[in-house]
């Protein structure tokens, strides 16, 4: 039960981030907002047992990310603004609420995390007919490597693992331009 409502007070804290940083004129306050979002984020991804997409959100989103933006802002000039907060795009709102409306109705025909009932979990707990088990009973056998975690990386996820490669080239690049620094030469 107190899972439940620690899953539930994340869920509400990292919407409301969102929205605020959706909201906010004043460009320092949407990126400091913008990190707890992130933050948020990586602790429900802790939470929902998924500690490999935390590291990352928590070290990309709310490290790389927020920083990158920040030396952005000083690097460049603040406008000032009169209003603390956008005008509100009604259209926009109408979309958007329309797709929460359709993401809530299919929200009860999920599974709650770690419940018996659950496709990836047998009786008592056991593991049974996942993926996990198939890699581990038939990597060798698909792939000829030794080792299971580089046969799932490489063979397995292979184009998934090559997208946050190029990610993760393209935010260190991003961070070179942005700090004006020549480590190349």
């Amino acid at each position: 039960m107190i899972g439940t409502a620690v899953a539930y007070t994340l869920a509400i804290f990292i919407v409301l981030a969102a929205v605020a940083t959706a909201l906010f004129r004043d460009v320092l306050s949407a990126i400091v907002v913008f990190g707890a979002y992130s933050l948020g984020m990586a602790i429900l991804y802790t939470f929902l047992l998924a500690p490999d997409v935390a590291m990352t959100e928590a070290a990309i989103g709310a490290g790389v990310t927020t920083i990158l933006l920040l030396l952005t802002i000083a690097r460049t000039t603040r406008p000032s603004t009169d209003r603390l907060f956008e005008r509100v795009n009604v259209p926009a709102v109408i979309v958007v609420g329309a797709f929460v409306l359709v993401l809530g109705t299919l929200l009860p025909d999920m599974y709650a995390v770690g419940t018996e009932s659950a496709p990836v979990w047998g009786e008592q707990g056991v593991l049974t007919e996942t993926p996990s088990l198939y890699y581990i009973e038939n990597t060798f056998g698909d792939t000829g490597a030794q080792n299971a975690v580089s046969a799932v990386l490489a063979s397995y996820r292979g184009f998934d693992t090559f997208g946050e490669a190029v990610v993760v080239f393209a935010a260190a690049i991003a961070v070179l331009l942005v700090l004006k620094r020549e480590v190349f030469t």
